[in-house]
């Protein structure tokens, strides 16, 4: 079966009655996680984004608070999780001022993680990697904003 293109599902959603949207929207949450958590996100956070920035960065704390830093293997797992955590909740959102805060908060938390990531070719590119993806959602932000966001990048690149 070929999935239809996002310009079909609009024209066919717009055509359906208020309780069959409805419908499909419950039905849809039923069969995946992150469809739920989206939908979650739609109808009770959107209208506060600090709010929900601050509850992704204490879901984030407590991933790296339970961090095995005895061995880095575990450790890379660990870390890498918490990305996807952030990566997910940045696409929830859809904001540049969330995606910075939340890959700020990340690459601060791995730099006070007290392991040498640095010593790991992987997670040093990883590190690197969010600090480009911070840079490149800087640029398309508002000049105001991104000054104090770009002092943070810089004690971060060091």
């Amino acid at each position: 079966m070929k999935a239809a293109t996002v310009h079909e599902l609009k024209d066919e959603l717009q055509q359906l009655p208020v309780k069959q949207l409805v419908e499909l929207c419950l039905r849809l949450s039923k069969f995946k996680k992150e469809n739920k958590e989206l939908l979650t996100y739609l109808l009770f956070e959107a209208h506060d984004l600090p709010a929900y920035i601050t509850m992704v960065k204490q879901q984030m704390d407590e991933a790296f608070e339970a961090l095995n830093t005895s061995q880095i293997f575990l450790a890379k797992k660990t870390i890498r999780k918490t990305l996807r955590i952030a990566n997910k909740h940045i696409r929830f959102t859809g904001s540049k001022l969330a995606e910075v805060e939340l890959l700020i908060h990340f690459c601060t938390l791995l730099q006070e993680a007290g392991i040498n990531f640095r010593k790991s070719t992987a997670m040093d590119n990883l590190y690197h990697s969010q600090l480009k993806k911070v840079n490149a959602a800087l640029k398309t932000m508002h000049e105001d904003e991104q000054y104090d966001y770009k002092r943070e990048v810089e004690k971060l690149s060091r």
